[in-house]
């Protein structure tokens, strides 16, 4: 935080005062320099947390792309599952966020901290915290972040979960789940944190500043395991195993969504600075140079992976489809997540080309061996995310990390830029202790659902569509027809279709 330079000296204003005869001049001229210094702090804060404020909001307007995204990556019967999915995604994850999530995320005293988990502010109890430099904008920031994650994790798992599922996973996961690995990258107490005063990981800490790890390899591996278990929808592989692919039943939303998810990242990571009115050694130079940089770098990397996928699948497909450019873009921002703020403009290029081959890759190996994720979620934001981290270890300038994380001297950067392994090493870490605490809390999770059949819906739901019946309706006027006769009875042929459960576990 920063605070105003002005010193008072009482002794030597009475000196001066004296020499001119006037005894009361120190302490008045004390006084006002006393109120100065405070009412520059208070507007420094003020600036501060309006900037932090206006970020939150930018990124909760993320969950109206999911929304979009979702919908029109899903066929028309199930439109009202999912829009009520990512509605109740904000709605649960803000209440167990509050209880719990923050607390674990954040919660700190002045003794008896750990670097695994918090164990203070729960239901955010003494906030505002002057001594931990927490206010209610922070909280509702990281609430945006919290919920972002669970957002993906639905994705994977639409048009063939139970509801009560999705109450159930997102309630874990944005209050226990997500918040345990936040705790461990962005509290000064966390044991991977680069911001950690002393003690740091290899010297350097595990550079995670947006979170291509904390958000999005959290909501892509849960969605994995989700994915996994309860296995494909049905008719998504016929009966030699061959793919049928289910189209989402509106492009237009799909590209609603993306521009939406778009707007939002300039809040996701420029805003990640939390302060902007911070001044670096350059008098010219502060946290409102590394917002614009950040900002640069995730547009650059997102255009990159839009453009490098659209000729990839091109020359793979024969054609030029935007569904798949939009799918690109995002994950070329949730590679770049993670190292926005330390990286050159150039290397961001270099970010978003390869995170485009990273998600080909990926969706060729699912299809392959019958993972059906209808938003490619746990490709693009598991996959994605991933290199988003090895990135930083590879690509991030030490001038950058010093101006950001308040670092002197020489400090571990990109091992491709002269910064040695350290970095990268922590990156590493970073990569694998997600994925391995994601895995070993969700996907037991999962399991305990799909066990008790609580997980997945049955066959006649699924191939009615969810939202006739369970939501009372459809979202259109007109019915999916596919799967009905004029009598409103199924097709016996379709009903006698079984899903296909490859990947479930009994």
């Amino acid at each position: 935080m920063a605070t105003s330079s002005l010193v008072c000296n009482t002794s030597e204003l009475a000196f001066l005062s004296s020499a001119i005869g006037n005894g009361g001049a120190a302490q008045f001229i004390c006084g006002k320099l006393q109120n100065a210094a405070m009412q520059g702090a208070a507007t420094t804060l003020a600036v501060d947390n309006t900037y932090l404020l206006f970020s939150a909001y930018l990124v909760f307007a993320m969950q109206l792309g999911f929304a979009m995204l979702c919908a029109g990556s899903v066929r028309a019967k199930n439109t009202m599952n999912i829009m009520l999915t990512n509605v109740l995604d904000a709605a649960t994850g803000g209440l167990s966020y509050y209880l719990f999530g923050f607390g674990f995320a954040f919660g700190r005293t002045e003794s008896g901290n750990n670097g695994f988990i918090g164990h203070f502010f729960f239901g955010l109890k003494d906030i505002p915290s002057a001594s931990a430099n927490m206010d209610y904008s922070f909280f509702l920031f990281q609430w945006a972040f919290a919920i972002a994650a669970a957002g993906i994790t639905s994705g994977s798992i639409a048009e063939r979960t139970q509801f009560v599922s999705y109450l159930i996973y997102s309630f874990f996961l944005t209050g226990f789940v997500y918040p345990v690995v936040s705790h461990w990258l962005w509290s000064v107490d966390g044991w991977l944190s680069a911001s950690k005063p002393d003690h740091v990981l290899f010297g350097s800490g595990a550079i995670d500043f947006a979170g291509s790890g904390v958000v999005h390899m959290v909501g892509g591996i849960a969605g994995f395991w989700g994915a996994f278990i309860e296995g494909p929808r049905i008719g998504r592989y016929d009966s030699n195993g061959r793919s049928q692919r289910l189209k989402g039943h509106s492009a237009t939303l799909v590209v609603l969504g993306t521009f939406l998810l778009w707007f939002g990242w300039y809040g996701f990571n420029p805003g990640s600075f939390l302060k902007i009115s911070v001044r670096y050694a350059d008098p010219f130079k502060g946290n409102w140079s590394g917002v614009g940089r950040t900002a640069v770098t995730t547009m650059l990397a997102g255009s990159t992976a839009g453009v490098t996928t659209l000729f990839g699948k091109r020359i793979l497909s024969g054609h030029w489809n935007v569904l798949d450019v939009c799918n690109g873009l995002l994950g070329g921002f949730a590679a770049i997540t993670a190292g926005c703020a330390v990286v050159d403009p150039w290397a961001s290029i270099i970010c978003g080309f390869v995170s485009a081959w990273v998600l080909m890759g990926l969706n060729a190996l699912a299809d392959k061996f019958h993972f059906d994720d209808p938003l490619e979620a746990a490709q693009l934001h598991g996959g994605c995310g991933a290199w988003g981290l090895l990135f930083v270890g590879l690509f991030a300038n030490q001038n950058y990390v010093q101006e950001t994380y308040g670092r002197m001297g020489a400090t571990p950067h990109g091992f491709l830029l002269g910064g040695g392994g350290k970095l990268l090493a922590a990156q590493v870490i970073e990569t694998l202790v997600i994925a391995a605490w994601v895995t070993v809390t969700m996907g037991p999770l999962f399991l305990i659902l799909h066990k008790f059949n609580l997980l997945r819906i049955s066959p006649e739901d699924e191939l009615h569509g969810m939202d006739l019946t369970r939501h009372g309706g459809f979202a259109y006027y007109h019915a999916d027809e596919s799967s009905f006769h004029p009598q409103g009875k199924l097709e016996m042929s379709v009903l006698e279709q079984k899903p296909n459960n490859a990947h479930s576990i009994m």
